[in-house]
């Protein structure tokens, strides 16, 4: 291994409001050596992901802060390039949470062997990672979709949204998609399938146009954004209707608080479920997602886009990207 450094991301500040390039720094620190039972991997994928923002905040959440001065962590993908015993051995893929550093040491207790041959093995930070769990979960166990139903999805064109939608057609559901581009809307229409999906900012009141898309009403709404998106999915939730609460991303980088949905009084009228929930409290249906979702793939009926930004030294930026709609599918940062 002729490398004899690697590099690292650092919190530098914690943000306020929407995150700066400069609150964020790169470190060069020696490769670390594994001890006995230890590997040493050398990424090549991280993800960069929403939840991460809220992390940077020094305050109680299900996962504890970054702390300044530290490197980050998150998702990864990397190949084991040292091995000192164990069952790992060099070569071997493998799914960490050591992101935003180009080396890390582990005893393998957190790692997961990937297999590179059901698909490239980036995808295991997307479709076949955390956010497609997410999806799967969120709609199937919190949704509860049934055929002939209609399902909005907020962020539609994102890393979880996508897997939501095509998973709820294979539900037989109808499928309404919210995003934030043209090229986003037809990708939703000519590859995933949806049934309708519309360009946010280019509508006056998005209550008319889910008015317009949803002319029987929404049975699930998987919510990603918030806001406004959450105003208008309550005008139009149908009687005994389902919300996954995933993630509300409009809010993420909000210096006060904002209020409340106007209209959350429906929600009693209506008889509704509001349910937020976290992907890691549901690693018990990890294997039949594996299950499920190698089904799937393989018989060409979930498709995915990848946003890929080059070098650690820009993972800063695509972690910003993420909250201005960069991305397009997952966001993934190459080594």
């Amino acid at each position: 291994m002729a490398e004899t450094v690697s590099r690292e991301i650092r919190l530098k500040n914690r943000p306020v409001g929407l995150p700066r390039e400069s609150d964020f720094e790169l470190a060069t620190v020696p490769i670390p050596t594994p001890g006995a039972g230890e590997v040493l991997v050398r990424n090549l994928y991280m993800s960069v992901d929403p939840y991460m923002r809220g992390r940077m905040l020094d305050q109680p959440s299900y996962v504890q802060p970054f702390q300044v001065g530290q490197p980050l962590d998150g998702g990864c993908v990397g190949q084991v390039v040292q091995s000192q015993g164990g069952k790992w051995q060099v070569g071997d893929y493998v799914l960490g949470r050591k992101g935003w550093r180009e080396y890390y040491v582990s005893d393998g207790a957190e790692l997961t062997k990937i297999d590179p041959n059901l698909a490239p093995v980036q995808t295991y930070l997307g479709t076949l990672g955390m956010p497609g769990l997410t999806a799967y979960v969120g709609l199937l166990d919190i949704g509860r979709p049934r055929a002939g139903e209609t399902v909005f999805v907020s962020a539609a064109a994102g890393a979880v949204g996508t897997v939501v939608c095509q998973i709820a057609k294979l539900q037989g559901c109808r499928v309404v998609g919210s995003t934030g581009a043209p090229d986003k809307v037809a990708w939703l229409q000519e590859v995933a399938g949806v049934d309708a999906a519309f360009n946010y900012k280019d509508v006056g009141s998005l209550t008319a146009e889910l008015a317009k898309h949803c002319p029987n009403g929404i049975d699930v709404y998987f919510e990603n954004v918030g806001g406004a998106h959450l105003e208008a999915a309550l005008d139009h939730m149908n009687s005994f209707g389902r919300m996954a609460l995933c993630g509300m991303i409009s809010h993420y980088n909000e210096t006060t608080p904002s209020s409340g949905p106007h209209n959350l009084r429906l929600a009693v009228r209506k008889r509704l479920t509001l349910r937020g929930f976290i992907v890691s409290d549901h690693l018990d249906r990890q294997a039949q997602f594996y299950n499920d979702m190698s089904l799937w793939i393989a018989a060409g009926k979930i498709k995915w886009q990848e946003t890929i930004i080059a070098g650690i030294e820009n993972a800063p930026r695509a972690f910003i990207g993420l909250f201005k709609g960069d991305n397009v599918g997952k966001m993934l940062v190459r080594f």
